[in-house]
């Protein structure tokens, strides 16, 4: 375990100070450097802009459902091992989500 660690530690710093050799530091002059590169042109506004509060709802939503999502996947690697119980049980889960999600495209949650 010791080794392990020692070579862990090692290996970290190898890798933090192995580009220091490698990349040129004496770039600092060149302006294309500095330039805007996100969007591909300059900003128009402020940096403290607000954003359309339908980016988060999506972001949020997208989140809420791919966690939804991965409580299936257990369930279906082992349908043919479930006992009716569990099966009407994991079916009252889907029907639940299913209603969330018509409800959230009929409220215009996910048109942009």
């Amino acid at each position: 375990m010791l080794a392990f660690l020692l070579f862990c530690f090692v290996l970290g710093l190898v890798l933090i100070l192995l580009p220091n050799y490698f990349i040129p530091q004496n770039n600092y002059n060149n302006l294309e450097k500095f330039s805007v590169f996100e969007c591909g042109f300059n900003p128009f506004q402020e940096t403290w802009s607000t954003f359309d509060v339908k980016f988060y709802l999506v972001g949020i939503l997208f989140i809420i459902f791919d966690f939804e999502i991965t409580f299936l996947i257990p369930w279906a690697l082992c349908l043919g091992e479930l006992t009716v119980n569990e099966f009407f049980l994991m079916l009252i889960f889907i029907i639940i989500l299913l209603v969330g999600f018509f409800y959230e495209w009929k409220i215009g949650a996910l048109d942009w």
